[in-house]
């Protein structure tokens, strides 16, 4: 089974953006829609029918030009919108037979579904999968009496919204789906489209959507009942209880008060015997009447608008329906949570207080723990199916059963039976048998409880766990900053664990140690870790310290060092490649500029942005930068272009960030034989199969001359300032900085193709970095940045 090209019969937003993430994974699609019933006033105007094309194809062609417009976007650039091709039902459904995957996200009504389905199994080739993105109809209902030999290539494939950015997919299987297509579409989610897959049941809602849909009725009864306020359940139900800054009515504005009612009617109605636990408040009803259905109707339980001071954002009484400002929320359990380590701490310490505030947390969070327990069997293939499914598919810390393991499985039981609860069989069967948890971690091998017994969790062959590494013994070398990792096959990873993975002494002192290692002992290294951002620059507490001290010599020291570590990185004498994913900025960009290749995640934000606090790259970044200019120069030429100088020095002056992997290629961080996974879980192994590629005719990089761009080229640069200046786009001090860096990048004083090495261009990005250190302004962004944590411009 192979995926080349796909049709999504569908164009609204989820349509439309499954097509868009299915361009990121470089796959063509089909998108298709309904002819539109009549001409719009434009048409008209210019004289079209019904029957033209470009009519016929509007509704598909509009929503695919939407896209472009959406923020986030659902495209990794823009470019990839190219990658798909409009058309529309009535005229393209035959072109099915061009396809080997066939995508349904038509309205949620059985009836539309059945036709479709009887008319797409008349036209596809044999072998040809067919899926649903329904959010809870049933397949069986959909597919009844179609033939086998279409329905066992028939199955649910239910992505969560948006696309490109949600990681949770729910495969459902049909009723006679073939379990080797089962098995391809599962790896082909995980591996080709990046996406968390979970297994869930042909059951109301799935796995998600059905444990997510209890706690908002739950929610809504209990916040009239203790009289609490929007503002007061948002920050109850966010962070502190491990769940996004969206918590539960910003989360409502976001999807659609219309979706959330949708959802919500589709358990009520799919499943009788809990309808009563699903009967939404009269507030809702009125909501939806009055059209504050959230951020795409500009209001919802919040409302945003301008003012005379800017953004102004109100919130909704649930009491009158009128919207006022936004109030400070106190509670006793909260600030007391907000202060502790940990999650599991901080839940614990929520929802055992004396106050309202802990009242509500309790009894919204004891209705899911109760509901997911009674549930697993029927919705999921285990625990772990429902703990990933809520952690992927709306960014919990923490499953259900995962939360039982952290507020502690007997003390919460105690806590349910004292007030008159019936443990689920689950969790009787586990205590009775002595158990303490639904989880056990042993030599870093996670295990689950599961039918009787503890079940050891699959691990795809595509993922590496550091965490399991350190536990069994894999570390090399390790300081406080950093270890060197063996990855086995005779390759090592060096792993930043520094705070916020930031570039301190310490990192500076493993890549030394570690590009000696590995050229001695291995095959080649991967550097890359597995927190929460690849790195986020260089310590800026430690730098502002020294400069406040005036420091000269240790910070001049300081960037020697590093910049001597990224060049030893650079010849290094065994193959590099660098595995950047998330925010990878500053010191942590200039890492992988010096690698020998990279194999980075979709989801890339890298960018030189020291501007931002009053500097300049001084690891390397501004001489790669102008190195890689020299990239674009054709041979003879005896003068470097403005324009390829022109290019970086605006990333770094205007401290771009690239948005995605294939952003960070456009911005040139990015060479052509750079490469990125989708999934960014697999990042770790694709850069060690990357090396061990590499390494089979390997030849490390020597010494060579650059050709500066000089003194007329830096003109052209400052000229470009001056006019932001006068244009009012950036502050003098901008412009200041602006010119030490176009200094630094095109060789100072030197004349115009002049050939220097390497060491030249370090040494004037390093006299500029402490030049600037030693400016009154720059301390203040430095300060600025770590106090309020955004720039200053000043």
């Amino acid at each position: 089974m192979q995926i080349n090209k796909v049709a999504v019969i569908g164009s609204g937003v989820m349509g439309s953006t499954i097509a868009a993430h299915l361009a990121n994974a470089g796959i063509p699609s089909l998108l298709l829609d309904i002819v539109p019933s009549k001409l719009s006033a434009k048409e008209e105007a210019a004289g079209l029918t019904l029957e033209d094309r470009k009519v016929r194809n509007s509704i598909a062609e509009q929503n695919k030009a939407k896209m472009l417009k959406m923020n986030p976007a659902p495209f990794l650039v823009p470019e990839f919108a190219e990658r798909i091709e409009v058309g529309n039902i009535s005229d393209d459904l035959g072109r099915l037979s061009e396809v080997d995957w066939v995508i349904e996200v038509v309205v949620e009504r059985l009836d539309v579904k059945i036709d479709l389905f009887k008319k797409v199994a008349a036209i596809v080739r044999p072998g040809t999968i067919v899926t649903s993105n329904t959010s809870g109809i049933s397949l069986k209902a959909m597919v009844e009496g179609l033939p086998e030999s279409f329905t066992k290539y028939f199955l649910g494939t239910h992505f969560f919204n948006p696309p490109r950015y949600m990681k949770l997919l729910e495969i459902i299987p049909g009723p006679t789906t073939d379990p080797e297509v089962m098995k391809f579409i599962c790896e082909f989610g995980d591996r080709a489209l990046g996406k968390g897959v979970v297994m869930a049941k042909d059951t109301p809602n799935f796995i998600a959507n059905r444990i997510g849909a209890i706690g908002s009725p739950v929610l809504l009864k209990e916040m009239l009942r203790l009289g609490l306020t929007v503002d007061e359940v948002d920050a109850l139900t966010g962070p502190v209880m491990g769940r996004p800054k969206t918590a539960s009515f910003k989360l409502i504005d976001l999807v659609g008060l219309d979706i959330f009612v949708h959802s919500n009617n589709n358990v009520a109605n799919g499943v009788p015997e809990e309808k009563d636990d699903f009967v939404l408040p009269e507030f809702i009803n009125t909501m939806m009447s009055n059209g504050w259905l959230g951020n795409k109707a500009k209001q919802g339980f919040y409302k945003k608008s301008k003012g005379p001071k800017g953004k102004v954002v109100e919130v909704l009484n649930i009491n009158t329906l009128t919207y006022g400002p936004q109030q400070p929320v106190n509670f006793p359990c909260l600030e007391k949570a907000k202060a502790a380590k940990g999650l599991p701490e901080k839940l614990r310490i929520l929802v055992s207080g004396d106050d309202k505030g802990s009242e509500f947390a309790w009894n919204v969070l004891k209705p899911t723990l109760l509901y997911a327990a009674n549930l697993v069997k029927d919705i999921a293939e285990d625990i772990t199916g429902i703990d990933e499914g809520m952690r992927w598919g709306y960014n919990w810390d923490l499953g259900p059963f995962e939360l039982w393991d952290a507020l502690g499985v007997k003390a919460t039981a105690d806590r349910i039976v004292k007030e008159g609860g019936k443990l689920p069989a689950i969790v009787e069967e586990l205590l009775a048998k002595g158990y303490e948890s639904f989880y056990q971690t042993e030599a870093g091998e996670i295990s689950f409880y599961d039918a009787g017994a503890y079940k050891q969790k699959a691990v795809s062959p595509y993922t590496f766990s550091l965490k399991k590494a350190h536990k069994t013994g894999k570390v090399i070398v390790s300081n406080a900053g950093a270890s060197l990792v063996d990855l086995g096959d005779g390759v090592a990873c060096l792993e930043f664990t520094s705070p916020n993975n930031s570039i301190n002494t310490d990192v500076v002192d493993m890549i030394f140690k570690s590009v000696a290692e590995v050229e001695k002992n291995y095959q080649g290294m991967v550097i890359g870790n597995q927190g929460k951002n690849f790195c986020v620059g260089a310590n800026l507490v430690a730098i502002l310290q020294e400069a406040e001290k005036a420091n000269w010599t240790d910070l001049d020291q300081g960037i020697r060092d590093l910049q001597n570590a990224t060049m030893a990185l650079k010849y290094a004498k065994k193959p590099v490649v660098a595995a950047p994913f998330g925010m990878t900025l500053g010191g942590g960009a200039e890492v992988c500029l010096h690698s020998h290749a990279i194999q980075a995640s979709s989801e890339l934000y890298m960018g030189l942005v020291e501007v931002g606090v009053g500097l300049i790259p001084a690891g390397g970044g501004t001489k790669e930068l102008a190195v890689r200019a020299m990239e674009g120069v054709l041979p003879g030429v005896q003068v470097t272009p403005d324009y390829f100088f022109a290019k970086r020095f605006e990333m770094i002056a205007m401290a771009q960030v690239s948005n995605s992997a294939e952003k960070a290629r456009q911005l040139g961080f990015l060479r052509d034989y750079d490469r990125y996974s989708m999934n960014p879980e697999h990042i770790i192994m694709d850069a060690k199969a990357r090396v061990i590629d590499l390494a089979r005719n390997f030849r490390p990089n020597l010494p060579s001359k650059v050709k500066i761009a000089g003194p007329g080229v830096r003109g052209t640069l400052d000229l470009a300032m001056y006019g932001m200046l006068e244009g009012h786009y950036i502050s003098e001090y901008d412009q200041y900085i602006g010119n030490k860096l176009a200094y630094a990048i095109t060789g100072g004083d030197r004349p115009a193709g002049m050939l220097v090495d390497e060491q030249y261009l370090l040494d004037l990005e390093r006299e500029v970095f402490l030049s600037l250190l030693g400016e009154a302004k720059t301390l203040d962004r430095i300060r600025h940045m770590l106090t309020k944590g955004k720039p200053l411009r000043n």
